[in-house]
Parts: structure tokens; C-alpha cells; sequence
């Protein structure tokens, strides 16, 4: 409640958070329009494969050209205003620089710029969260080890979870389960870019007009970005992973009544658990007042006095009355990143990173797929993100999500199967390859 002022207090002194961003998409975008209107934030750089389309991306959020006029991070730093310039690992390394955005989303890319980070000493901030679903725990003890804050993206609906979760445990209550909302039908999960605009009710050409990446907004459809996140929850709060996502349809009313364990009338395997609900009944309603882009936690009052307050003060709980639950309903994205880079610069605390190794996400095939066929990823034709327990994953050697883009089968894969390391070759030598192996040695 007082990042605000600290940030004023760095304006008046004239030493604003330095910060550079890799990464001028979607997301980084709206990060960029809340920059001008943020006192004590200085982006110093901003690194994009396509400096013209950074420009064209300031200029759409209402940037003035003076604002990014510099030529170089030390002149940027002097002026201050912004550089552009299409190397990200030039912004790593410049003395001019203390916060890192990784706004990337590629989740080898990422974990280079996070040990980059660690070698100079700078703060990173992931909005890349494939990359923290792939090598979360490890990246951070490496950001432990050098002394620099790893942190989540507030604005993403993990950092957001991770809030509520905090906020549940910080007043002593018992989280039950946490999560967010999406919009689910058991069929999304074989959607690929071919066929994902009919389910957002659009057309190829309106998505084309509207600057819409297929593939990505198929990750959102077919459960692969859900698991991502859910991953990075699991692994940020220790709260348990299930055996694939349930998507139940559930309204804010009902959050309490359902997301609790099966011993005491709910869904959820164990107490203590992430899940994802879904905006639209299994034949295809509606769900009333649904969660669609918010995030919720439910919680126990484990104890008469507490279920009495919840009564006195109308709080929504099972019939029980001893659990409930708090929601947010929306999150802003980018719009939200600040909260992130002013914890991390004001505080030095991480708004979500990851403690242990509960989530992982795995490579499923979206149908049959036959030995020589290519993998495309997140989001693509071939496969979609499964969340498993970290334990479950390891055991049945599953590859990983995020190594699952370029690679080839070397074995066919029944629809609906797990794709395992045995069954693609991949490159051994490969530094995000090497690096996941280390973390499934440490932690596994």
C-alpha cells in the first residue's frame, strides 16, 4: 500500500527504477502506456527483434517520438529518454540498466536471459511464464545464488493467484484451492490455428485485421496456456498439482461449494490445490456469473468461531459454512506489470516465484501423430500442455512442453498420449535442453 509514494519519493530524488524490456508485443505494449503516467520509472531500453515495429508499438499507445529518440542505452540514460534497439542481452548487460522485463514468451530464450541476469547482477521480471513452467525452481535458486530478485508478472493470472494465496495464509486461514477462470469445452483441447477463430466467434479475416497471432490465441483455447500458469502457481505457492485439469464449470456463487475435496462434497483430489474453472457448461451455456478472466481462492475457516464470522458478515460458503472463498474478476495484464517492477525496485521482493517443484507441464498429442512428424508447440497442430504432478511427470519420462517446438518424432503417439523424451529426437546439447535436465536431476 505504499508502492506509490516510494516511487515519488525516487522521482523527487531523481533516481528513478532503470529498466529495460525485451519484448515489444501485446503484453509489453501495455506496459509501455502506463510508463509516461508512473512517476520513478525510467525505461531506459526497449529490445525487439523489429525496432520498427517497437516504434509503431509506442506510437499506438500514445508515445511522442522525443520519447524514444535516443540512440544508444547511454544516451538514454543521460537524456532520459528510451533506446530501441534489437538486442536483448545488450540491455542485460549495460550498466545503465537494473530491472530486466522478459516479455518474450519463449521459454529458451528466457532461460538465457535469466542466467544473464545472474552473471550482471540485474533483477528479472518474467512475464515469460513458459519459461518458468519449463524451469522455474531452478532459474530462481540461480537468482538466489545471485542475489538478484526473480519474480512473476503481476497482471499474469499467476502472480495475481499468488497474491490472493498470500493474502489467505498471511490472515491465517487454510487455502483449500486457488486458480483462475477461462473458457473450457473438453473438444478445445484437439483446436489448432486452423480452427481456433470459430470458438472466439470471430473470422480469419478479423483476426487478420486485428493483428491476432493464431497460434498463440490457441494456446489460450486448447488448456496448453492453463497449464502453464497452472504450473507456475504450483510451484510459487506449494500448493498440489492434479492429474490434468478438471475445468469444471463453476460461477463465483459456487466457488466454495465445489472447489473442495471430495471427502467433503467438492472435486478437488486433496485439500490444497490448484484448478481452473471454465465460463461455459459442458453443453455449451453460459456459466452464470462466471470467472472467465479473474482469479479466485477458496478457503477453510476450521473453527465454529470463524464459520459464525463468515455468516455475521455474509460471506458466500458451502453449505457447511466452513468454506469460502475471495475473487478477483478481472486482470489487466500488462496495464497491472508496474506492481512487479516497483516491488522489485522499492522492496526487492518477487510478486510470485517459484519454491519448490509441484507442476509440470507436459507435451499431449492433439491426434495420432506418426513417427517424422514435427512438433510445433504451444498452441500448434500437434500437441497441447498437460499439467501433471512434478513426480508424475518424471516418472513417465514426459517431455516438456516447452522443448516440444521443432523437434521430431522418432515413434508414432496415439491421440490423447503423453510425448516422452524417448520419443523425439532432440538435441542433447542444447543449452535450455541441458539446463531442464539439471533441474529434473536437482529436484527431482
Amino acid at each position: 500500500m505504499n508502492l506509490y509514494a516510494k516511487l515519488q519519493r525516487l522521482a523527487a530524488d531523481g533516481k528513478p527504477l532503470r529498466v529495460g524490456m525485451i519484448g515489444a508485443g501485446k503484453f509489453g505494449s501495455m506496459y509501455l502506456s502506463q510508463v509516461p503516467r508512473t512517476p520513478g520509472i525510467h525505461m531506459v531500453g526497449i529490445a525487439d527483434l523489429s525496432p520498427d515495429r517497437a516504434k509503431a508499438a509506442l506510437r499506438n499507445v500514445g508515445w511522442k517520438d522525443d520519447f524514444f529518440a535516443a540512440s544508444s542505452l547511454e544516451q538514454a540514460a543521460k537524456q532520459g529518454n528510451t533506446a530501441i534497439i534489437d538486442n536483448g542481452m545488450a540491455l542485460i548487460t549495460s550498466p545503465y540498466v537494473d530491472i530486466i522485463i522478459d516479455a518474450t514468451g519463449n521459454p529458451a530464450i528466457g532461460i538465457a536471459h535469466v542466467l544473464a541476469c545472474c552473471e550482471h547482477k540485474k533483477h528479472i521480471v518474467m512475464v515469460n511464464v513458459e519459461a518458468d513452467a519449463l524451469a522455474g525452481p531452478l532459474l530462481k535458486r540461480r537468482a538466489d545464488e545471485a542475489g538478484i530478485v526473480y519474480t512473476l508478472a503481476y497482471g499474469d493470472q499467476p502472480a495475481l493467484i499468488c497474491e490472493m494465496v498470500d493474502w489467505a495464509r498471511a490472515a491465517g486461514f487454510s487455502v483449500v484451492a486457488a486458480g483462475k477462470g477461462t473458457k473450457y469445452l473438453p473438444s478445445y483441447h484437439a483446436s489448432t490455428p486452423e480452427t481456433v477463430w470459430q470458438h472466439y466467434g470471430l473470422t480469419p479475416e478479423d483476426a487478420k485485421r486485428g493483428g491476432m497471432n493464431a497460434q498463440m490465441f490457441n494456446s489460450f483455447l486448447d488448456g496448453t496456456k492453463s497449464a502453464i500458469e497452472m504450473a507456475s502457481v504450483a510451484n510459487a505457492t506449494g500448493l498440489s498439482a492434479p492429474h490434468g485439469l478438471r475445468f469444471p464449470p463453476v460461477g463465483v456463487d459456487d466457488l466454495a461449494r465445489i472447489l473442495k475435496p471430495q471427502s467433503d462434497g467438492g472435486i478437488l483430489d486433496v485439500r490444497g490445490q490448484v484448478e481452473v474453472i471454465s465460463s461455459v457448461e459442458r453443453d455449451v451455456r453460459p456459466v452464470f456469473r462466471d470467472l472467465r478472466w479473474g482469479v479466485y481462492v477458496t478457503f477453510a475457516a476450521d473453527s465454529d468461531y470463524v464459520a459464525r464470522c463468515f455468516k455475521e458478515y455474509g460471506l458466500l460458503t458451502d453449505p457447511s459454512g466452513q468454506y469460502s472463498s475471495m475473487y478477483k474478476p478481472y486482470h489487466l495484464i500488462g496495464l497491472e506489470l508496474g506492481i512487479s517492477v516497483a516491488s522489485v525496485g522499492v522492496r526487492h521482493e518477487a510478486t510470485g516465484a517459484p519454491v519448490c517443484w509441484n507442476g509440470d507441464v507436459v507435451a499431449t498429442a492433439k491426434r495420432d501423430l506418426a513417427a517424422g512428424e514435427m512438433l510445433d508447440g504451444e498452441g500448434g497442430f500437434t500437441v497441447y500442455g498437460k499439467l501433471l504432478p512434478a513426480k508424475e511427470s518424471l516418472a513417465l519420462g514426459g517431455l516438456p512442453l516447452g522443448l516440444a517446438h521443432g523437434v521430431k518424432l522418432v515413434r508414432a503417439v496415439t491421440a490423447g498420449a503423453v510425448v516422452g523424451w524417448n520419443d523425439v529426437a532432440f538435441d542433447a546439447n542444447s543449452p535450455a535442453v541441458k539446463f531442464r535436465r539439471e533441474m529434473e536431476q536437482v529436484f527431482g
